[in-house]
């Protein structure tokens, strides 16, 4: 999470959506750095916990903005992210487990640590699914990111790829995938709003 007080602005980290590449160019323009263990502090934490806080003390109202991705393609991502050498013989190693499977433990109702995952759902919304962020963006469009970005720092905003997973086969049968969008049908809905508003979607909190 980084906070940027001149802009009005929290980034709210969403794993698996190019969240290291907009830290990297936005850090040095943050006036509050979450890192590491802390960098992911979901939007509902943010609004119960910080944001009265920062109104209180510092007299911070800020707009959260955050990045979704299309849901399958994420968890394809920690898939290849948790197969990377690195990981290779720690409880958290995809190792010798294929992307159906995987995706099968995701879903189920006690995963195993590499699977335990979260979800974009539960980084974005409260338990009620109630989008807890002002602008939401599609990660597979970044123009709409970088035009909003630049317009708020009022400078061009430069995001190299960071942390890219290497490239390996992750296939799903037809019938894991219909499961999955039953399991994460909030999210799948979620991610089609932002893509039919052009990649964009500015809401109102309640």
């Amino acid at each position: 999470m980084l906070i940027f007080s001149a802009q009005s602005l929290v980034f709210i980290a969403v794993p698996k959506t190019g969240t290291t590449a907009i830290e990297m160019a936005l850090r040095p323009k943050a006036d509050i750095l979450f890192l590491k263990r802390r960098k992911h502090i979901t939007a509902q934490r943010f609004h119960n916990r910080f944001a009265p806080f920062l109104s209180k003390e510092f007299g911070l109202e800020l707009e959260r903005f955050a990045v979704i991705r299309e849901p399958l393609e994420q968890i394809r991502s920690w898939y290849r992210y948790r197969a990377r050498e690195a990981r290779q013989g720690s409880e958290f190693s995809t190792e010798g487990v294929s992307f159906d499977e995987f995706v099968r433990q995701v879903i189920s109702d006690d995963p195993p640590p590499h699977a335990a995952i979260g979800s974009q759902m539960g980084m974005l919304a409260n338990g009620r699914d109630a989008l807890m962020v002002h602008h939401l963006f599609a990660h597979e469009t970044p123009p709409r990111l970088l035009g909003f970005l630049e317009s708020r720092f009022g400078e061009p905003i430069t995001l190299k790829p960071k942390n890219v997973s290497p490239l390996i086969e992750a296939e799903l049968e037809p019938a894991t995938l219909v499961r999955l969008k039953q399991a994460r049908a909030a999210e799948f809905e979620l991610y089609a709003r932002v893509r039919d508003a052009d990649g964009y979607l500015k809401h109102q909190l309640s």
